[in-house]
């Protein structure tokens, strides 16, 4: 059998964790240089996409703009239809929310990134979770935290409706004028729980028919989603054995929906260190998760655990012994902060306590471990053997420092999985759907009923 192909994508990582803004080679992550060069070193290592993070609101800490985060998050369709201008081949994703967006507005930003791309948008589509960032749209908490994985489900239901309301011949050529248009061109009726629209689609049928769909859910129900519709999961395992079960879980579920594993390709999200020898780069990935967490961010993020202002403590100290406010939340606009925080600080006190670790010490382990650290042939191989071991279809990419930290990956590690033969040497199509050997995008299935309110699944939690 031949051995898989690997698939690399690469995201810009402005929010935060991997990212080590302290070095001297650090540059703005909102200067559209630093987008330009990204694209363009992940193009040059024949890279399938270049993918941008979300969000629609700066997280707050005890009130106020988070000063230890990026200084703002542009709006990512609107780079990537500028990126559109100064690449040729690398797909442009970008993660649109469907809670506060609408099908009509989404499904045609998405479209005209396609046709401005021929044939390059893909689409993460996630969910927000909080009121905090429904206070932007003056409507926080107009949908119950409940339901807005059914509302994401019919939103993309209903985009596809709009996509598939041009037909590829409804635009003719006509000798006289040059064009003219069938009757029926972009006509559509949706009505459902969520959406009751109707009227005419205005942006032509788009060279991929659909952009490419990701998604990034983990529960039950998010798998169940990505097994319906998405052409990429975006997941969050590094370990070889949980990656291989999410793996054959996830794969397992496309045959109800007349799928085979080939359509749905699973990237997880990986950092990688590279060196001359192993024990310089295992020096350099120590480094780097030092640079990450100063003595400031180690409190803040205990404070996120915590609920409590622990100013006062030494973040070279013990941590502290009082308990948690299960209450309180102090770091607004992270999801992980949310989740069984009282199980996590009991872990984190076991932890602590075994190894001897200091407040700092034991952020910078529980958030900073990269996944491929080694010399560029240490790591190719590595990053072979989990995909040949179905641990994953490829990976996307975060690099240490913006916008240069993917150049050495490209240059030292990219020629190697060529020389092994699984990776390209030349993109061999024109879309995006073709880099990822995807098959043409399905029809929109038959509207389905509206689901009675009742009805009740957790949400996505939109990426950071």
């Amino acid at each position: 059998m031949p051995a898989k192909q690997i698939h690399l994508a690469t995201i810009l990582p402005g929010i935060g964790d991997p990212v080590v803004w302290s070095d001297p080679r650090a540059g703005s992550q909102i200067d559209f240089a630093s987008f330009t060069h990204l694209a363009r070193t992940a193009e040059r290592g024949r890279f399938d996409f270049f993918f941008l993070a979300e969000g629609l609101r700066l997280r707050e800490h005890k009130g106020e703009l988070y000063e230890l985060e990026v200084a703002g998050r542009p709006e990512a369709l609107t780079v990537l239809s500028a990126l559109a201008a100064v690449t040729s081949r690398i797909g442009l994703a970008a993660t649109v929310n469907s809670t506060f967006n609408e099908p009509y507005e989404v499904a045609r930003r998405l479209a005209s990134l396609d046709h401005l791309s021929e044939g390059r948008a893909a689409w993460n589509v996630v969910t927000s979770w909080d009121d905090f960032t429904g206070e932007n749209f003056r409507r926080g908490g107009f949908l119950a935290e409940s339901d807005r994985y059914t509302r994401a489900a019919e939103f993309l239901q209903t985009a596809r409706e709009l996509w598939d309301s041009w037909a590829a011949g409804d635009v003719l050529a006509d000798p006289a004028d040059g064009h003219f248009l069938r009757p029926g061109a972009g006509r559509f009726t949706h009505t459902g729980r969520h959406f009751d629209i109707a009227g005419r689609f205005n942006t032509p049928r788009s060279p991929q028919g659909h952009p490419v769909i990701i998604q990034a859910g983990e529960s039950a129900q998010g798998r169940e989603f990505a097994a319906a519709d998405a052409d990429v999961i975006f997941s969050k395992y590094g370990e070889l054995a949980e990656a291989q079960e999410f793996y054959r879980d996830v794969k397992g579920r496309l045959a109800a929906y007349g799928r085979s594993p080939d359509q749905l390709k699973i990237l997880p999200y990986v950092t990688f260190v590279l060196g001359d020898t192993t024990k310089e780069a295992h020096e350099q990935a120590a480094e780097f998760r030092r640079q990450r967490i100063s003595p400031q961010k180690a409190i803040s993020y205990l404070e996120a655990f915590w609920g409590r202002d622990l100013s006062g403590y030494d973040p070279d100290g013990p941590l502290p012994e009082i308990d948690p406010d299960p209450d309180s939340l102090l770091l607004q606009g992270h999801s992980i902060f949310r989740v069984d925080r009282a199980g996590t600080v009991r872990k984190w006190r076991a932890l602590a306590s075994e190894r001897g670790l200091s407040i700092r010490e034991l952020v910078t382990e529980v958030t900073g471990r990269q996944n491929f650290v080694g010399t560029p042939r240490e790591v190719a191989d590595a990053m072979d053997a989990f995909v040949q071991n179905d641990g994953a279809d490829g990976y996307i990419l975060a690099p240490h420092v913006v916008p240069g930290g993917l150049d050495d990956f490209v240059d030292r590690v990219v020629p190697l999985l060529q020389e092994k033969g699984v990776h390209r040497t030349e993109y061999s199509g024109t879309t995006l759907r073709d880099h990822l050997g995807l098959t043409a995008a399905r029809p929109a299935p038959p509207q389905a009923r509206p689901e009675p309110p009742a009805t009740h699944r957790p949400t996505q939690e939109a990426t950071a």
